[in-house]
């Protein structure tokens, strides 16, 4: 990689990390992705799934590959002090995927310069939503794959914490699969000089984060790998009134489906028996939000109960 195109790609990724975008929500990033690939020859597509941007270059007989990028940030501030710092507050690139559009921006772009030396297709796509774990099945859904070579190989990447120049590679997955749940306890609120007339929801969600650490220590085996984090609680308004609910938000990672099934029904045994020891005024209400790959999630229905979860001969009947 020349120079000039070291130091064009690194503008573009400064220029970036400058303007991040949520999920479904990249225009100005698939704008750029969209106007380099056209500037390298590339057949563009835009607008897939909303946002989404495929971009296609033939160079003769060969294997089709596709090479795939996210493109979304988080709803976070950056405090960094960079000079190329977040302009949007409360929004940031923290996950990398500035970097992994610039990566695949150079990929493209050293591609187009050396057909001579490969034969094939190039399938580069720009993925909305990766934060929300929907992007990817939007897009397929939005027929990608009717609107390009349909792929004998898809590659993608992760920007890590290991020394410039390297990479990781390994044999199996690389990546956990993740799961994302929203918990809902239920008590009865009041007033916090009379917590013996309530049913303190606060003090069931503090059992129950506690509990849920057990977890991955006492029910996953050491040779097996899981997360459990509880990344979010929302409960109360006022520091003198016990409120009626509580709500976590969990992140689950496992590397195995059995594990995560595992880890899953774990978290509803858990999260319903700290309800019922609290004497909850109903049961509480568990949501996947996300899944990733989806395995076998199912959506909670419409009408308030607790979602069926998870797959197996667990669920309650």
């Amino acid at each position: 990689m020349g120079d000039e195109l070291t130091g064009r790609l690194g503008g573009i990724y400064r220029d970036l990390h400058a303007h991040p975008e949520l999920s479904f929500q990249e225009h100005r990033t698939a704008g750029i992705a969209a106007g380099w690939l056209k500037d390298l020859g590339f057949e563009v597509i835009e607008g897939i799934a909303t946002t989404g941007v495929a971009g296609v270059l033939r160079n003769g007989d060969g294997p089709a590959v596709l090479l795939r990028a996210d493109m979304d940030a988080l709803p976070v501030r950056e405090a960094t002090g960079l000079a190329h710092a977040s302009g949007v507050d409360g929004v940031m690139h923290a996950c990398g995927h500035d970097m992994h559009v610039t990566c695949l921006l150079g990929a493209a772009s050293e591609l187009a310069a050396s057909r001579a030396g490969w034969s094939g297709t190039v399938v580069g796509v720009f993925q909305p939503a990766e934060e929300l774990t929907d992007g990817a099945a939007s897009m397929v859904a939005d027929r990608l794959f009717e609107r390009v070579p349909r792929p004998d190989v898809v590659l993608g990447q992760h920007v890590a914490p290991i020394p410039a120049g390297a990479i990781g590679l390994r044999a199996g997955p690389m990546f956990a699969a993740a799961d994302t749940l929203r918990i809902t306890l239920y008590g009865a609120g009041g007033h916090g000089s009379r917590p013996e007339t309530t049913v303190d929801p606060i003090v069931m969600a503090a059992a129950t984060v506690m509990r849920l650490q057990g977890i991955v220590a006492r029910e996953v085996s050491a040779t097996d790998t899981a997360v459990v984090t509880v990344g979010a609680v929302h409960a109360g308004t006022k520091n003198n009134i016990i409120p009626d609910e509580a709500e976590l938000l969990l992140s689950i990672r496992t590397s195995d489906a059995a594990v995560r099934d595992k880890v899953l029904t774990a978290i509803e045994r858990i999260v319903r028996a700290e309800a019922q020891a609290s004497g909850a005024t109903r049961e509480p209400l568990v949501e996947p939000t996300g899944s990733a790959p989806r395995w076998s999630m199912m959506r909670p229905r419409s009408t308030g109960r607790a979602a069926r979860w998870p797959p197996s001969s667990a669920r309650r009947r």
